[in-house]
């Protein structure tokens, strides 16, 4: 099942080919990419010299404007030749497109900023630390943030900063003790004091580079201050965050098209041909194109609803089932692929052995599984409670 119905637009077929250029490179980079734990740097750099890096930009400030709908066709795409790559990526162009969708910096720090993602800038947050999780749960940050002398003073460790080997530019939240807020500085990488703790060493998406940034007295301007956090960031409405379940379902896509190439091949001489033809093969294909539909039809939908200004109110919780749905499909997928293969997929020369280590690290993305299940039940409670209350309104 290809995702060829979800394509629209002129825009979009000429930017798939042009990704389509890359995919060899790519590809042929995984492995040791996986193997070595070693950052993509020529791949992003591709990506840069290509201006993807800059299409979420609205097209005012020299940006490409795509919309969520194209950035997860994009991203997909991406993931599908290279899983590290494309989340790396992703979140940059996540983070970009939140941005200035929502306006959230004063004019002249937008319009700046602007000018940066278009020389090649590259951007994500930081906002993750190991004392308090992941911070959809509303931990208060350990890094401080103390004024002095007209500045900021920062100090702390973040964890899992992805694509930190590359980044020119960090959203780092804080704790504003003066104030009392989490707030989140915009900090270029060279600053003195800023480093990186290269110890990412995981079994899942390797390649990421999502090491600790350490900040130690980090001095920044009064104005690096650009952003309030009144509580979760998952309360709050943010369709750029798709590009986490677009990247499972690239991994996903690539693990079903290569058992199935596999299927039509492998012929052992037990089969006059090959292992395409038996039923119990055919129905781990259809079982792989069943849950590709189911989530590449519902997590579009979804991107397509909040692109839409006059469906985006009328959103609940569909942005993290997309994520929920996506990611588990992604894992039954390259289950179900490996099934297919047998034995080889386990080979360390296999790509199969990757998807299925890299597709597991969705169930750690934001927002978590748990928090998906409660917040749907908390909203159907919640309706529930108002349609009693006004019923009892009506009658009184």
């Amino acid at each position: 099942m290809s995702k060829k119905l979800f394509v629209r637009t002129k825009m979009q077929i000429e930017w798939l080919e042009r990704l389509l250029t890359l995919e060899g490179i790519f590809k042929s980079h995984s492995r040791e990419v996986d193997e070595q734990s070693k950052f993509p740097r020529e791949n992003i750099q591709a990506l840069v010299d290509i201006g993807y890096t800059k299409l979420t930009l609205p097209k005012e400030y020299g940006g490409g404007g795509i919309s969520v709908t194209d950035m997860i066709l994009l991203q997909e795409t991406i993931a599908s030749f290279d899983s590290a790559t494309g989340l790396a990526i992703g979140w940059h162009q996540g983070v970009v497109g939140e941005l200035y969708e929502k306006e959230l910096w004063e004019t002249d720090m937008l319009d700046t900023f602007a000018e940066e993602i278009v020389n090649g800038a590259l951007v994500n947050r930081a906002a993750s630390e190991f004392q308090t999780g992941s911070p959809t749960r509303g931990g208060r940050p350990g890094t401080c943030a103390i004024k002095k002398d007209g500045k900021w003073v920062i100090s702390g460790i973040k964890s899992y900063t992805t694509m930190s080997p590359i980044l020119t530019h960090i959203l780092v939240t804080a704790w504003v003790e003066e104030q009392g807020v989490i707030g989140t500085f915009l900090i270029n990488k060279e600053t003195s004091g800023v480093s990186v703790r290269e110890n990412w060493e995981v079994m899942s998406m390797r390649g990421t580079g999502s090491h600790d940034l350490v900040l130690e007295n980090v001095e920044v301007s009064e104005d690096g201050l650009v952003e309030f956090n009144n509580g979760p960031r998952s309360n709050n409405l943010n369709g750029w965050i798709l590009h986490i379940p677009a990247c499972y379902l690239g991994i996903a896509q690539a693990a079903r098209d290569y058992a199935v190439t596999f299927a039509t091949q492998h012929s052992p001489n037990s089969l006059k041909g090959s292992i395409s033809q038996l039923p119990n093969v055919q129905t781990l294909i259809g079982q792989m194109d069943l849950e590709l539909m189911k989530a590449r039809h519902f997590l579009y939908s979804v991107a397509q609803a909040y692109d839409d200004e006059s469906r985006r109110k009328l959103l609940t919780n569909e942005l993290s089932v997309a994520k929920y749905i996506t990611t588990n499909s992604a894992i039954s997928i390259v289950d179900k692929a490996m099934r297919l293969v047998g034995a080889k997929s386990l080979q360390l020369s296999n790509p199969l052995q990757r998807y299925y280590r890299d597709v597991r690290a969705g169930l750690h993305n934001p927002p978590m599984d748990d928090m998906t299940i409660f917040k749907l039940a908390g909203t159907a409670i919640e309706e529930i409670e108002k349609g009693n209350k006004s019923s009892s309104l009506l009658l009184s």
